[in-house]
């Protein structure tokens, strides 16, 4: 059976934790590859070579840097101690989302899982949250979590989409998914002036395209897409939550899916669509 290769990246926090718990639930039932990443963020002037090696510019002292790597490598073993010699642990230097998406690409991640804080407001629009980060630029579909779901059991996944369009998507994960749990699927499109007979002919032929048999229609009348999905959720309780993320946000651009990581207390598996 092939796993699927799951990458958590923790800065030791509790959020890290929530994802970890999440993932080792799921194992359960489908077969999963875990690994912790932690990444330090330094300057580019600092570097760490795969032999452990570490260079600096000479701004910042060595002995600092090393410091902090011996203590960051004995967090790690202490996680791989704590869950298990079968999980795979790494340490990396750089920019903190870019480093995620950089090495979960370079190895062939098939998930991202990342437990976030959430974040409103301003705080939003000028910084957003590192899991809204990487959920933005990274081709690795990211699950992302705010809170404890140790209970969590995927009964009924919710597909967001726009099903007229034609987009590209690689849902691979998504049809895993849908195999080793057999879920009850639903398929969600939040109307605007499409008639409703119009959108249940695109689901048809979506479903056919990419092979989800079963499924159950739902189409919702709503002032926005952000608000149909959480509304939709509080009346019919989804387990998970995926949607598409044309990775255009930023402080100019809103993204609905990024809003939805920072406000949803749902999971959510973010993947992306050109």
């Amino acid at each position: 059976m092939e796993k699927i290769k799951v990458l958590i990246p923790t800065d030791f926090t509790v959020q890290g934790e929530f994802a970890y718990i999440l993932i080792a639930n799921l194992s359960k039932t489908s077969a999963m590859e875990i690994h912790f990443l932690h990444v330090m963020n330094f300057p580019d002037t600092v570097t760490l070579d795969l032999n452990g090696t570490i260079s600096t510019c000479g701004e910042i002292d060595k002995k600092y840097v090393e410091s902090q790597v011996e203590i960051a490598k004995r967090k790690l073993n202490h996680l791989q101690t704590l869950y298990g010699q079968d999980k795979f642990i790494h340490l990396q230097i750089g920019k903190t989302n870019n480093t995620i998406i950089d090495f979960a690409e370079r190895n062939k991640f098939d998930l991202i899982a990342m437990g976030t804080k959430g974040a409103w407001g301003l705080k939003e629009k000028i910084s957003g949250t590192e899991t809204q980060l990487v959920a933005r630029k990274s081709n690795v579909p990211v699950l992302s979590l705010m809170c404890d779901r140790s209970d969590l059991k995927i009964n009924n996944i919710l597909l967001v989409h726009q099903f007229s369009e034609e987009i590209t998507q690689e849902l691979t994960l998504l049809k895993k998914i849908i195999h080793d749990f057999k879920p009850k699927v639903h398929f969600l499109q939040i109307a605007k002036n499409n008639s409703e007979e119009t959108i249940i002919i695109d689901m048809e032929n979506f479903s056919k395209k990419h092979g989800i048999e079963d499924f159950q229609a739902h189409i919702l009348h709503d002032r926005d897409l952000e608000s149909g999905v959480i509304h939709f959720n509080q009346m019919n309780n989804m387990d998970l939550v995926c949607i598409g993320t044309s990775g255009k946000g930023g402080f100019f651009h809103s993204s609905t899916t990024e809003k939805l990581i920072n406000h949803m207390f749902k999971p959510i598996i973010s993947f992306h669509i050109n």
